[in-house]
């Protein structure tokens, strides 16, 4: 419909408005948007690498389900009844993923603030059952390419962090760029019982701003889970010996990203990781079947082209007619390429860790300590994938924060949103230690006590050393003092042999 240049006509304004009015009428529903949502994301391929990240991080490789196959006599191939059929999986995508956590998460976070209650109620939140969910959290980031942690309370009525499973958590962005969230959709199971019987119930949960609406899969349709609350909100508070339903005012789901695509560790190296676990299998299989070799049997009559095939890939034996009536049978021994498979198998596992950015310990030289220039360059892949991965955490942290001082100011009513915090990423990895401390030694005075403090491979709690070290100076300023302070300073008063304190 073209519009005129100086507003619609009268006709072209009601047609307008039935557009309008019929729009109205085929808007989808909340159930019906549920149900394309879901419908789409099982069918994702989000989703499917997800479950292959923890697949193969559990070392359930293809290879596992791979049938050793030869060719029939009609050409196809066949499974292989009486042949080697060794199954090896490799477990690169778990030391990959436990590398990239334990360098980046495996000692716990520093906290920096200024304001001394302020640091004290954030290391209450960030206890140790924390940074060890902070771990779980990153493991399930490089697996799945994306991590969700659910804010929530407590029966307590402690505020409490939950990490979900990635695959069951959709995700209704507001942006392009994946950072604001509408409303998050939970899609999992549970195992119910009715009577003796067990029986798995699908659940479905939205959630928003207003609240969470929760629905049980009944066939094809979704009706409300009345059992559990159909609808709800995010948390209730007591007032005045009175509950008051209440929503936070951001959806209370945390993503935590590996990277900025939201991209899985294991879609990048499965590949790889396919190809090394079938030839090594292979080369297995050759091994075990090498002592047989191939018979060839003379003088009992030639086979089929198709028999010959057949012969050969599963009983290892040729027939063949011989003109001079010699019976008997040969063998004929098979060669394995040993250069050509080890240069395959390493070049391959090079671009596993190439690629996986990762650290091979298999090929590090331990004849001398490494200087700190070099395992910098050792770690270099190592340490890149984990500063992307600390930028996009560092957010995740920031949003995190954004709920724990609503907490902290609906709990002690005092702001500390203004509170400039600093969340340090102890990178867990071999360091020259006595190099560092050196070059902590020459910057004193050029920095700061607490800047130096914070990068000496020894600390751990930045806070707590500093408070050590003041309590060291007092105490040895209290100490000087009982002596007499500096030479040539006042006379003291005087003891009981020596009145005159001379």
């Amino acid at each position: 419909m073209v519009f005129s240049l100086f507003g619609p006509t009268p006709s072209e304004q009601e047609e307008f408005e039935q557009i309008i009015i019929r729009g109205a009428k085929t808007a989808a529903t909340l159930e019906q948007i549920i149900q394309i949502e879901t419908g789409r994301w099982q069918a994702s391929d989000e989703r499917k690498w997800m479950l292959i990240g923890e697949r193969y991080y559990r070392t359930k490789n293809d290879i596992l389900t791979r049938d050793r196959t030869v060719i029939g006599e009609d050409g196809r191939r066949v499974r292989a009844e009486n042949l080697a059929d060794n199954r090896e999986a490799h477990g690169f995508v778990r030391e990959l993923v436990d590398q990239k956590v334990g360098y980046l998460l495996g000692k716990p976070l520093s906290i920096q603030t200024a304001k001394t209650a302020y640091y004290d109620l954030l290391t209450q939140v960030f206890d140790k059952a924390m940074m060890r969910r902070l771990k779980s959290v990153g493991k399930e980031a490089v697996k799945k390419g994306i991590a969700w942690l659910h804010v929530y309370y407590d029966e307590l009525g402690l505020l409490s962090f939950k990490k979900m499973r990635s695959e069951e958590i959709i995700p209704i962005w507001a942006d392009d760029a994946h950072t604001i969230l509408d409303a998050v959709i939970r899609d999992y199971q549970v195992t119910v019982y009715e009577g003796l019987q067990q029986k798995t119930v699908r659940k479905i949960e939205w959630w928003d701003t207003n609240g969470v609406r929760r629905y049980v899969v009944d066939g094809s349709g979704l009706i409300p889970d009345v059992e559990a609350g159909d609808k709800g909100n995010h948390f209730t508070v007591e007032l005045a010996d009175e509950e008051k339903p209440l929503n936070w005012e951001r959806v209370p789901f945390i993503p935590f990203k590996y990277n900025e695509e939201e991209q899985p560790l294991v879609e990048i190296i499965k590949s790889l990781v396919d190809d090394y676990d079938n030839n090594k299998s292979d080369n297995s299989n050759n091994l075990e079947d090498l002592p047989d070799s191939i018979y060839v049997v003379k003088g009992y009559g030639g086979s089929p082209a198709g028999e010959i095939r057949k012969n050969m890939s599963r009983y290892r034996i040729i027939k063949i007619d011989d003109p001079d009536d010699n019976s008997g049978v040969e063998t004929l021994n098979l060669e394995i390429n040993v250069e050509a498979y080890k240069t395959h198998m390493e070049q391959t596992r090079k671009d596993i860790y190439e690629f996986g950015r990762g650290v091979d310990t298999q090929n590090l030289d331990i004849g001398g300590a490494p200087s700190g220039i070099a395992l910098k360059f050792l770690y270099s892949d190592l340490d890149l994938d984990a500063s992307l991965m600390e930028t996009e955490f560092q957010a995740s942290l920031e949003q995190l924060r954004w709920f724990v001082d609503t907490h902290l100011y609906n709990s002690t009513g005092v702001d500390y949103s203004q509170e400039d915090v600093e969340f340090i990423f102890n990178r867990d990895m071999p360091i020259d230690e006595s190099a560092i401390i050196t070059a902590i030694k020459d910057s004193v005075g050029i920095l700061s006590d607490e800047t130096l403090v914070a990068q000496h491979p020894w600390v751990r709690d930045v806070n707590a050393e500093l408070d050590r070290i003041k309590k060291q100076k007092e105490e040895a300023a209290a100490q000087f003092a009982a002596y007499g302070g500096l030479s040539g300073g006042e006379p003291d008063a005087g003891t009981k042999d020596n009145p005159d304190g001379e």
